[in-house]
């Protein structure tokens, strides 16, 4: 790597301190300036830039946590290159707990964005111009929308080869091939040759102590092998791969009952779990129509006819 100037949002990165830049969102209509702040570890030796994401979507704070811990734990400060943390990207969504930014509108659906489209397609521009360029690998950490739950997984296309690579060594419990979505931040950074992870764990609105474990020790797994810090990587079995899976609807509405674990094989015919109605009257099974893994699980207490209820790999 060259020795050169480490210029971020226009300022000079200077070698083995901690910088934290703001990342200028809009004003509110009170004067407030929004800020996203842009925490910077850089080394004293040249080596990969890695940027860590999460809060794409403000309500995914199992996310926030895992970069939370990375910095507590001080493993973003690298022995070499540069680590780049950013806890809370859409602040907007996270300061009243929603999904979306304040124009109603998915960041995630809006990269590479533009210089003046709506709020979000804004702030994604600036992102795509001023700090998407200046790194290398990007692990974007994401949670189940509302109550559906994930079990911990890296998602990423099975023509990726080299975020296939990092997958393995992130050795989450599941890696979920998944086709890249156009316009999100995973496609856009992709397209610009950038190696990216995205990272599912748990739901939106909890800090899961699990989720938020395997997503620290997966990240300090990528770090150790790009020689950004030292230590051993933890490989704990190998990942369950799913190439294709199918979600299981209700044909009926009612209360539902969870009667399998997420993470776990199912069997073809197994019962993994009931609707039932609140006056005691009916009671409908909900049999797994294949053998496959679960990976995701709506845990609402109450669903409608044709709610999506478990995720299941197909395998056979």
């Amino acid at each position: 790597m060259s020795s050169k100037p480490f210029i971020l949002l226009g300022k000079e990165i200077p070698k083995g301190k901690c910088t934290v830049l703001d990342l200028e969102v809009a004003k509110l209509h009170t004067r407030t300036t929004v800020k996203v702040p842009v925490i910077i570890e850089r080394s004293n030796e040249d080596g990969p830039v890695v940027l860590l994401l999460a809060g794409v979507h403000g309500d995914e704070t199992n996310g926030v946590g895992i970069v939370r811990e990375i910095i507590s734990q001080k493993i973003n400060k690298p022995k070499k290159g540069t680590i780049i943390c950013i806890p809370v990207f859409n602040i907007f969504g996270y300061l009243i707990q929603t999904r979306e930014f304040p124009d109603g509108r998915d960041l995630n659906r809006m990269f590479p964005g533009s210089k003046t489209g709506s709020l979000a397609s804004q702030f994604a521009y600036q992102f795509t111009n001023e700090i998407a360029p200046y790194v290398d690998y990007v692990i974007d950490f994401h949670t189940g929308g509302g109550d559906r739950d994930n079990i911990a997984q890296i998602r990423c296309a099975k023509e990726d080869k080299k975020g296939l690579e990092l997958a393995k060594i992130f050795n989450p419990p599941m890696i979920v091939f998944s086709s890249n979505i156009s316009k999100s931040l995973r496609y856009t950074l992709n397209k610009m040759d950038k190696t990216i992870l995205l990272f599912e764990g748990g739901k939106s609105k909890e800090l899961n102590p699990t989720i938020i474990n395997e997503g620290v020790n997966g990240t300090k797994n990528v770090l150790i092998h790009l020689g950004l810090i030292d230590g051993e990587i933890t490989v704990r079995e190998t990942p369950i791969f799913v190439e294709n899976a199918k979600w299981i609807r209700t044909s009926h509405s009612g209360m539902f009952k969870i009667m399998a674990k997420n993470g776990s094989f199912v069997k073809k015919k197994e019962l993994i779990g009931v609707i039932q109605d609140p006056f005691g009257e009916f009671k409908k099974r909900v049999y797994a129509p294949f053998n496959g893994h679960i990976f995701c699980i709506n845990k609402t207490p109450i669903v409608n006819k044709g709610d999506a209820l478990f995720h299941i790999s197909i395998e056979g």
